[in-house]
C-alpha cells in the first residue's frame, strides 16, 4: 500500500510557463533600468524621484516586484519538495515562504506608492 501525502504541489507546463515569462519580465526591467541607469550623467535624490514619479515606472516595477516573488516562490517550491522529507517541515517552509512574499508585496506597494 502506497502512502501518499498531499502537501499542496502543482507541477506542470503552467508552473514552467509562468517562470519563464516572469523571467522574460524581470529581464526587460533590469534591462530598462540598466540603459537608464547608464545614461544618466548624475545620480542623485532628483533623477530617482523623477524616474518613480510616473504611475507607468511604479507599475512597472510592482510588477517586476511581483513576478520576482513568484518566480522565487516557485524556485524554492521545486527545491523544498526536492529535499525537505518531513512533510511538517515542507508544509511548515512553504508557509514561511509564502508569508514572506505576503509581505514583502504589501511593502512594495507601500514604498512605490507611499501610504
Amino acid at each position: 500500500m502506497v502512502n501518499r501525502v498531499v502537501v499542496g504541489a502543482h507541477y506542470g507546463l503552467r508552473d514552467w510557463l509562468i517562470q519563464r515569462i516572469s523571467a522574460v519580465v524581470m529581464a526587460v526591467y533590469s534591462l530598462f533600468m540598466a540603459v537608464y541607469l547608464l545614461m544618466q550623467p548624475r545620480l542623485d535624490y532628483d533623477v530617482w524621484t523623477e524616474l518613480f514619479s510616473s504611475l507607468v515606472m511604479r507599475t512597472f516595477t510592482l510588477l517586476f516586484l511581483m513576478c520576482l516573488f513568484y518566480h522565487a516562490w516557485i524556485g524554492m517550491r521545486s527545491i523544498v519538495m526536492d529535499y525537505v522529507k518531513p512533510a511538517g517541515l515542507r508544509l511548515a517552509i512553504h508557509v514561511l515562504v509564502i508569508l514572506a512574499s505576503l509581505l514583502y508585496t504589501i511593502w512594495s506597494v507601500q514604498i512605490l506608492w507611499g501610504m
